[in-house]
């Protein structure tokens, strides 16, 4: 397999769980894994500490898939990545936002899977 001299190395900066009660989800991971929490934006979101990958829970106000799990992907520009994943066959579920944090869109393989795909505002 060959690599596309066009595509930029990214790296999945987390991994997204919708939860309803973030407080409870953090004590939940904390108690069952011992994850350490990284930071907690009140009930929208709080991040853990899972290795190399960070666990975040994204609470109702946040998540952007739906309710299912995802792997986001940390890109240099969220636009750019969008279309690329587009013009490999996936689909657009939420174009480009600026949140509070970052600039996030949402999309799906060609498969039918989630991703988010999230960088710098």
């Amino acid at each position: 397999m060959s690599e596309d001299p066009g595509a930029v190395p990214v790296e999945i900066g987390n991994v997204l769980h919708p939860v309803a009660d973030v407080e409870a989800a953090v004590r939940f991971y904390a108690g069952a894994f011992g994850l350490a929490t990284k930071f907690v934006d009140g009930g929208r979101y709080a991040a853990l500490d899972a290795g190399p990958t960070t666990l975040a829970l994204a609470g109702p106000g946040e998540d952007v898939t739906g309710g299912v799990p995802a792997a986001s992907f940390k890109v240099p520009e969220v636009a750019a990545a969008l279309a690329a994943v587009v013009a490999r066959g996936g689909s657009v579920v939420r174009p480009p936002e600026t949140g509070p944090h970052e600039v996030r869109a949402v999309a799906r393989d060609p498969w039918g899977n989630t991703l988010v795909l999230y960088g710098p505002r």
